[in-house]
């Protein structure tokens, strides 16, 4: 399986004036840096977390169905299965009904009946699923501990900017990064 992000959030969860506030930033000297290191703190919780912050569009792109008969959806959190399509031997895609698959949202999984739904018939990337991921459309939807990450990691990488890709103590993660996040981050077994 693989995944695509086909639309990125239409927001950050952490504005400009809310990171500079944090920062004790009052001029707008750096707001072009701040707002790039607003979008990569996001980016960051996002890859450590596994888990899309603002809502997103993303692919899905498998060779067949699973046997199980479940797939878990990731990023998460699943918001909804927008569309489905099974591609013949010829490259030719078919739309599969969303209503055969049965969302968990708490789980951020589809279940499905996979003898129920036509085969691949390309050998790879045969089935895509198009999915909407993410805690909401506004940066309030976002739980604050990942909110908090983020400032944290924004006002780290504004303090060490110098420093990010040495060896100096100074450029590692705050200690409480993980503790913010570790509530909200998916393992892989």
């Amino acid at each position: 399986m693989s995944s695509k992000l086909l639309t990125g959030p239409a927001v950050e969860p952490l504005s400009l004036d809310e990171a500079k506030t944090f920062l004790r930033v009052e001029h707008s000297d750096d707001d072009q840096v701040i707002g790039a290191l607003i979008a990569s703190a996001r980016m960051h919780v996002e890859a450590q977390a596994k888990i899309a912050l603002i809502t997103q569009s993303w692919r899905m792109v498998f060779d067949c169905w699973p046997h199980h008969g479940r797939i878990v959806v990731r990023p998460g959190p699943l918001k909804a299965l927008s569309a489905v399509r099974v591609y013949d031997i010829d490259g030719n895609p078919h739309i599969v009904d969303t209503q055969a698959f049965v969302p968990n949202f708490g789980a951020s999984s589809l279940a499905f009946m996979p003898w129920a739904l036509p085969a691949a018939g390309r050998i790879a990337a045969g089935i895509e699923l198009d999915v909407s991921v993410g805690f909401g459309e506004a940066a309030a939807d976002v739980p604050e501990p990942l909110r908090q990450a983020i400032r944290l990691l924004v006002a780290h990488w504004y303090e060490n900017r110098g420093l990010i890709g040495t060896a100096n103590v100074a450029a590692m993660l705050p200690a409480s990064f993980a503790a913010l996040i570790a509530s909200y981050r998916v393992l892989s077994l």
